[in-house]
């Protein structure tokens, strides 16, 4: 018997409301058979006994959901593997890959999983560094890729994006419609991951981080319960998925505050590395005087390209006035190429882009300080020690990026009852530090990899010796061996374990999705 996709919907919308917290995960034929029918699945023949096994999980998704499934051989399966960012995550290779059309297809494939206890993995844009995030070996990928609804509401206060889109999919279909969501600076970043981990971007100033703006979601519980968790519905959960990543469950829309949004003024300035001290002392005063400009948005890095050590300051901001005030004291520093200019958000996004090229080795790692030009010049110094040691490495290309988190954007983290970072205003200013490194070569790896954790706890310790030093690890710019969650503070890590156990008793997205950052600091994955 086939449904169509309204009325298999509406079929699992009223089962799901009238089983909520009764229904629990399949464990037996029968369980799996029943639970596969309340969702609009009808199975002919008799269903496997449980095991442990992938290829089974595979073929029976093939069976029930035949259009949605990829095995290695398959067109569908190369193209999709060939949509990550980094070579770690494409040489990655899982034993099917399942692309939702409806959200039902994810629950369905979330009941399969558990039933032959399949590990998982979830992609939404594919943009996390290290292997096992978003893909997994011999597992189950969940490709989010066709969710890519969006949908603004009559009202023009509400766009629904699907998980699957990417950054340059929401903006080119609201830019021309003169309206914007708070969302990632980078064009091919999805929504689900940076969304989920925190999401700054040039409208921080105003409307706080993307996790701040999403007034509901649509998530895929562990026992296949497809809900919308809202501030109203589920305050708990809701606090919990505005910065606890992939732990409770498979968010398959996004439902965003939407704000009117024009050209806006942005691009960026190269520098020479002799303005070193110039730049982070305008940085400094950037971020302490944040609140005179909260439509105006900073990226700075230094870089180390063929040969050469240079700053680049990314500038974006939220009305089309052209060179504001906000950003003189970089404006004013001798600069080697500019493209600022009045443009759409769209085409700043793309431009920035350019500077996240895929097809790499790729290695993330990230730390937190109170503002202060004097540490940013220690750090720099440490940057370009360590940078010295492996830049003989092929197509090497280390970034140190640092960008404001400004008591203005502090103060809008309270929205909606606060999401669940753990910082507080008078914390503020801080400097969000991103150490990002591509190169070619496995033979590598290693040492990239240990040049890049010394600088981090090289600077950690400068930075405690100056009394600068702030617990704060930012997940979408994280290592893998970092514990992402005791940086939110301890109260807030316990808060989100008894959230999780609460809404995944049996901690399907613990020990079935292990890839990723988890709650207890177990983090899953492989660094190369």
């Amino acid at each position: 018997m086939r449904f169509s996709a309204w009325l298999i919907w509406a079929i699992s919308w009223l089962v799901c409301s009238v089983l909520a917290d009764a229904y629990t995960a399949p464990h037996t034929s029968d369980e799996l058979g029943r639970a596969l029918a309340s969702l609009g699945v009808e199975i002919r023949g008799q269903l496997p006994v449980p095991q442990a096994s992938c290829p089974a999980a595979c073929a029976l998704l093939s069976t029930v959901r035949k259009n949605i499934v990829s095995t290695s051989g398959s067109q569908t399966y190369a193209q999709q593997q060939g949509r990550y960012w980094s070579l770690q995550q494409l040489e990655t290779l899982p034993a099917c890959r399942v692309t939702p059309q409806i959200a039902i297809d994810v629950a369905i494939t979330l009941l399969v999983t558990q039933f032959f206890q399949c590990p998982f993995a979830v992609k939404s844009g594919g943009h996390a560094a290290f292997a096992g995030a978003s893909n997994i070996q011999g597992g189950i990928t969940i490709d989010l890729s066709s969710l890519t609804q969006v949908e603004v509401s009559k009202d023009r206060t509400v766009t629904k994006v699907g998980a699957g889109n990417r950054w340059l999919d929401v903006y080119s279909k609201l830019d021309p419609l003169g309206l914007s969501v708070v969302g990632g600076r980078v064009a091919d970043i999805g929504v689900g991951g940076l969304t989920l981990g925190g999401g700054v971007s040039f409208f921080s100033g105003r409307y706080g981080w993307a996790l701040d703006g999403v007034k509901n979601y649509q998530l895929v519980l562990a026992n296949g319960q497809i809900r919308d968790i809202n501030q109203n519905s589920d305050p708990d959960l809701y606090f919990a998925l505005r910065g606890g990543g992939n732990n409770f469950g498979i968010v398959t829309r996004f439902d965003m505050e939407t704000f009117p949004q024009g050209l806006m003024w942005g691009g960026s300035t190269i520098h020479p590395p002799n303005t070193n001290v110039s730049i982070c002392k305008a940085f400094e005063n950037f971020a302490n005087n944040a609140s005179q400009n909260p439509d105006a948005a900073l990226i700075t890095a230094y870089a180390y390209s063929q040969g050469s050590y240079i700053f680049s300051n990314n500038y974006g901001y939220a009305l089309p006035t052209p060179f504001p005030p906000a950003f003189n004291e970089f404006t004013s520093i001798p600069n080697i190429t500019d493209t600022q200019r009045i443009t759409t958000l769209s085409n700043l996004a793309v431009e920035l882009n350019a500077s996240n090229p895929g097809g790499f080795r790729e290695h993330y790692t990230t730390a937190t300080f109170k503002n202060s030009a004097a540490l940013q010049l220690r750090i720099l110094d440490i940057f370009i020690q360590e940078v010295e040691t492996i830049k003989d490495a092929a197509d090497i290309l280390p970034a140190l990026v640092m960008q404001p988190i400004t008591i203005p954007t502090i103060r809008l983290f309270r929205k909606n009852g606060g999401n669940a970072l753990g910082i507080a205003e008078a914390d503020g200013p801080l400097i969000l530090m991103n150490l990002a490194i591509l190169w070619s070569s496995t033979a590598d790896d290693d040492r990239i990899i240990a040049a890049a954790a010394r600088v981090i706890s090289r600077s950690q310790q400068v930075a405690r010796e100056m009394g600068l030093g702030y617990r704060y690890i930012y997940q979408n710019y994280a290592s893998l061996s970092q514990d992402v969650f005791r940086g939110y503070g301890e109260e807030n890590r316990q808060r989100l374990l008894a959230i999780s156990r609460k809404y995944d008793p049996d901690q399907v997205f613990r020990s079935l999705q292990p890839g990723y950052f988890k709650l207890d600091g177990v983090n899953g994955g492989s660094l190369s």
